[in-house]
């Protein structure tokens, strides 16, 4: 954002009229990534919200967006098809879920099948 729009970006400040104030911006922290084996992950079918279409829904992951986009890659690898991270879950298109189960409890995850 510009300098001009900088104002937008102002959470909970009005007005100050102190010649030393500088605007602290927010910083959103990423969890720290877990070990795989203190992860806890759900195995999942899901097709709400997708026009019918099938997903397996990854959900529980902790730590950064690199790693879960790593993981989800990993996954999408192996599994031969598409999918996505959004929002701390992963995607994969189809109803792979024996695949995906095997894939992350491979690699040192603990899963549950849901």
């Amino acid at each position: 954002m510009s300098k001009k729009n900088d104002w937008k970006l102002r959470e909970g400040v009005v007005y100050s009229t102190s010649e030393e104030f500088a605007y602290q911006h927010k910083q959103d922290e990423e969890a720290e990534t877990l070990a795989p084996a203190k992860q806890s992950l759900r195995v999942m079918m899901d097709n709400s919200g997708r026009a019918g279409k099938q997903v397996t829904l990854v959900t529980g992951f902790v730590g950064t967006h690199s790693d879960l986009e790593a993981l989800t890659k990993l996954l999408k690898t192996k599994c031969g098809v598409g999918g996505s991270a959004k929002n701390g879950e992963i995607l994969i298109q189809g109803d792979v879920r024996d695949k995906v189960l095997a894939i992350l409890t491979k690699e040192g995850y603990k899963t549950r099948k849901i």
